[in-house]
Order: structure tokens, then C-alpha cells, then sequence
């Protein structure tokens, strides 16, 4: 981890600020609704029901909305400890001649099925550690505890695309290929079969051909390593899933005991940008953490001390260019775009200036009411759309202690220090009113059109609550909010041609994800 900023002369103070961790916005509301029933069981709807319509669908959307995200909290007498733990349940809402049709089911999972057919939580999950069998004697079940984990194939996160197939996916190392008509689960995947990694996003990028671009952690002999992974746009035969993957970049971490937790990446047309925050993963706690009784969210911490350290890799090549960024330390899990120009990487990111927001999703948090509802929520840092500004060409010759981002329509800063490292600050994307309104997460852009591209638009979740409560709208040029108080299905006609028409990836509210699936692609 490299040394606080030192001997910085006072000429550049106005570029750089120190890098130290800022006050992170909190808020003081009070008398917020209970949301307990959005983390309880539900039971899943396999046949399809007609749902009620308020106003009209426009006639020219026709496809599958499809969502997923937890909607199973126990099994028997045991319960899940986190928000993330819940057992997937896929969502399908199939538009058709201005009529919706939902149903829904739960991911056959092999974690699924065990935990079903116990009657138990045998497989562990993010926030709950599963319990030695009760059958067991009592020697089996002390050995038990020396035994690594094994990941999870539960694929709660989101929806993704891979040559033309549907997945669910998690953040361990499998994901389910499923039926977008019958929502079925077909087959469970296995990353490491194809790339030597040890898991991989839920939140992929692509090009306009189609092909991939992932990535994940790996453990093994070269010691940890982040990978950027490609992805082929096109099967060779019908039966494919993930062959042809490869891994076009390892990037070691600063501290390869410690390296960072990430949930998403940016990508614009040549490159691909990874941030490395400072929610670290101890490795050690990791391991050792089933004989400590301990679950995997026991080793994930805010380590503020350290900086955040922009990585940025070639696509073609898979070199990463010689000049890391860094910045204050901050918490991102979702990026809005990034776009190149004038040579300069424009990176834009929901981040929050503190990062223990995982420990206030558990769900006896989320089961609260009045004051200590109100506490957990006054206690979770508010996230922000910003900007940060990268210059590609730096090297030796270039000056120190001068702002070199020259683009005139951004803030942002990137200030070259004595020691030959790049800091870069944050332009806010946002007026005041975003406070008011929460901040903002589950950004979204229209993919198909602007991705990778310079773009005015992106739409996301006001959060006036610990989970979203409303649909937001952002001018990046103005800065201004359009609010909406309600979630709709289907936004108005302007609104939906502006996310655009056809398989746009979007993000939904209460932390699920999904796609719209057009029948006009």
C-alpha cells in the first residue's frame, strides 16, 4: 500500500486534495415503513397469471421481462443471516398486445435441491454458515469443520448473456443456463472448466459483435491475481457454453493477502477499466473461516487506510498501459459508463465515500421497524453518480502538479505527484436534489446505443430508503433529476426508446436484476 502523500507543494493544493478518506454522507431521517415483507419466503407462481394493468403498454413492446433475486430466507428451522443468502427465484413478466403475463420459479440449483431434500441449510452462503449434520457422530462433525467450503451455484445476482444463451449468475465460480419462455434450468456451468479462475461477476460487459469481457479472482501458484476474461460472441457447436474463454490480462493486487472485493468493472471501446477499492477480502479469514464457525462475509472489510488504485488494460493486446490512477478511497459496486476522448478515459461510477454498507443488509436489519429501521438506514453511507477523468498519455516528461485532464466539460482532476503516480478527484454527476432524494444506485444507460460511447442519460434508483423507492432520470450535461415516486413495469414510450428496444440489460429495484428479452431483436 503505498505512502500518504508527502511534500506535495502548495502551488497544486487547489488539484489535490488529500487522499485520506472524506466524510461520507449520512442522513437523519425518521418514521420510515417497514420493509420487512420484502424479505420473507414466497412461494413461486410456475403458471401464469394475468396481471392488472394501469394505463397502457405501448403496442410495439412485446418480449419477456425477466428478474431474479432471493425469495426463499430458510429452510426447515434454520434462517439466512443476509439479504444475499436467499434462494434465487426467477421472474418472468411476458409482455404481449398490451397484456402482462407473470410467473415465476425457483432456480434448481444443486444448493437448492440439497437444501430442499435436508430440509437444512447444508450449502453455506455469503452471510450464514451452514452447520455440521445433525447425523453425524460427534467426531464426523468436528472434521466436518476443518473441510473447505464449498462455493454455491445459488445464482441470485442477475441476469447475463453468453453466445446467445441465458444465465443466472452469482459471484462464485458456476452459474445456471435457463429457458427465457419457461424460465427451466437447464445447466450449471462451471467457469473454472474453461478459464483457471475461481469465480466471476455477475455483471459482464460486450461489444457490439457480441463478444464478452468478464472478470475474476484467482488463487494458485502466480499468487492471487484479478483476470479479465474474453468471451467468444458466436457458438462452434450448439452445445456450447463457455468454450473459447480466455484470460486476456492478470492484474496482481497491491496486497495479494488482502485483495479487493469488486462487483462490477468499466469497459470503453479499447479497454477495459477495473477498480481496485479498498472492501478488501482477507484471505486468511477466508479460509480459516468454517473451523472459526465463521461465515464468508467475516472476511470482508472497509480498510480505509488504504487508496483506491485505478487499474486499465488493453483489449487487444491484454497489456495493462503503464500509469495506474489513484484516488480516495471509496465503495462502488455498479459503473454507469465509460467512453473515450481527446485522450482520456471518461469513467463514470456510483460510489459512496464509506463502505460497510454489506453488513447493514442482513436481514434482521431489514426486518426492523421505527427507530432501529430508521437507525440502519441513518448508518448506511448514500451513493453518488461521479466522474473521474483518466489521461492515457503520461510518462516521465509529463509535468507535475498540473490538472491533466483537459476535457472543458468535466471538473474532474488528475494531477501527476512528485512520485510519478496519477491522482485523480471526482466530478459530482448531481445537483443537490439527488441528495434529497437518497443518491442513486442500479445505474442504467440504453446499452445497445451509448455503451462505450459519450452519452447525456442514465436512469436509476432513488434511495430514500434502504432499499430503492424510486425511478430516477439524470441529465449528465444539466446535472438535473426527473423523479418518478412509483416503479412502473413499462416506463412511457419516450423514456423506454431512450433505455432502448432491444435485450438492454437493466437494473431493478430491492437489489434484483433482470433483462428485457425482445421478440424484435
Amino acid at each position: 500500500v503505498m505512502a500518504m502523500l508527502q511534500n506535495i507543494p502548495a502551488v497544486i493544493n487547489r488539484f489535490l486534495p488529500s487522499s485520506r478518506q472524506e466524510l461520507a454522507r449520512f442522513t437523519s431521517l425518521q418514521g420510515l415503513e417497514c420493509i420487512a415483507p420484502l424479505v420473507k419466503t414466497v412461494e413461486e407462481t410456475p403458471q401464469p397469471v394475468t396481471a392488472d394493468l394501469s394505463g397502457e403498454i405501448p403496442s410495439w413492446i412485446n418480449g419477456n421481462f425477466l428478474r431474479n433475486g432471493p425469495g426463499k430466507f430458510e429452510f426447515g428451522n434454520q434462517k439466512y443471516n443476509h439479504w444475499f443468502d436467499g434462494m434465487a427465484l426467477l421472474h418472468q413478466f411476458k409482455i404481449e398486445n398490451g397484456t402482462v403475463k407473470y410467473k415465476s420459479k425457483f432456480l434448481q440449483s444443486d444448493t437448492f435441491k440439497i437444501n430442499s431434500e435436508h430440509d437444512r441449510i447444508v450449502v453455506s452462503e455469503f452471510g450464514t454458515l451452514a452447520m455440521p449434520d445433525p447425523c453425524k457422530n460427534v467426531f464426523q462433525r468436528f472434521v466436518s469443520w476443518f473441510e473447505m467450503q464449498k462455493p454455491t451455484d445459488n445464482g441470485s445476482v442477475h441476469y447475463v448473456k453468453y453466445m446467445g444463451d441465458y444465465y443466472v449468475s452469482t459471484e462464485t465460480n458456476y452459474m445456471h443456463k435457463v429457458d427465457p419462455e419457461t424460465l427451466a434450468s437447464m445447466e450449471k456451468v462451471d467457469w473454472s472448466k474453461f478459464v483457471a479462475v475461481n469465480g466471476a461477476t455477475a455483471h459482464p460487459h460486450y461489444d457490439p459483435n457480441g463478444t464478452s469481457y468478464n472478470m475474476g479472482n484467482s488463487y494458485g501458484r502466480q499468487g492471487t491475481r484479478y483476470n479479465i476474461i474474453r468471451v467468444p460472441p458466436q457458438k462452434t457447436n450448439d452445445s456450447d457454453t463457455l468454450q473459447g474463454a480466455q484470460i486476456i490480462c492478470s492484474i496482481p493486487p497491491q496486497d495479494g493477502a488482502k485483495p479487493s472485493y469488486y462487483h462490477s468493472f468499466g469497459m470503453t471501446e479499447n479497454y477495459v477499466v477495473f477498480i481496485e477499492q479498498p472492501i478488501k477480502l482477507n484471505l486468511l479469514k477466508i479460509i480459516t473461516a468454517k473451523m472459526r464457525g465463521k461465515c464468508l462475509s467475516d472476511g470482508i472489510k472497509w480498510e480505509p487506510d488504504h487508496e483506491t488504485v485505478i487499474h486499465v488494460a488493453s483489449k487487444q493486446t491484454g497489456q495493462l498501459i503503464p500509469v495506474k490512477y489513484y484516488a480516495k478511497p471509496l465503495a462502488m459496486f455498479h459503473q454507469i459508463n465509460a467512453f473515450e476522448d481527446q485522450g482520456c478515459i471518461v469513467l463514470d461510477l456510483c460510489f459512496s465515500d464509506e463502505g460497510g454498507v454489506l453488513t447493514n443488509y442482513q436481514i434482521q436489519n431489514l426486518r426492523k421497524s421505527g427507530q432501529a429501521l430508521d437507525e440502519v438506514y441513518n448508518t448506511t453511507a448514500r451513493t453518488f453518480p461521479r466522474r473521474f477523468v483518466l489521461p492515457l498519455t503520461v510518462d516521465s516528461s509529463t509535468a507535475t502538479g498540473q490538472n491533466l485532464n483537459t476535457l472543458p466539460y468535466s471538473s474532474a482532476t488528475a494531477v501527476k505527484r512528485d512520485d510519478g503516480k496519477v491522482f485523480v478527484t471526482h466530478e459530482d454527476l448531481h445537483l443537490d436534489d439527488l441528495v434529497e432524494a437518497g443518491g442513486l444506485e442500479f445505474p442504467q444507460i440504453n446499452y445497445a446505443k451509448y455503451n462505450t460511447k459519450k452519452y447525456r442519460y442514465f436512469y436509476g434508483c432513488g434511495f430514500r430508503h434502504l432499499v430503492g423507492d424510486s425511478l430516477l432520470k439524470m441529465d449528465i450535461d444539466t446535472k438535473e433529476m426527473k423523479e418518478k415516486n412509483t416503479f412502473l413495469l413499462v416506463l412511457d414510450a419516450k423514456s423506454f426508446t431512450e433505455l432502448g428496444r432491444a435485450a438492454v440489460p437493466v437494473k431493478m429495484p430491492y437489489g434484483f436484476h433482470g433483462v428485457f428479452a425482445s421478440s424484435k431483436q
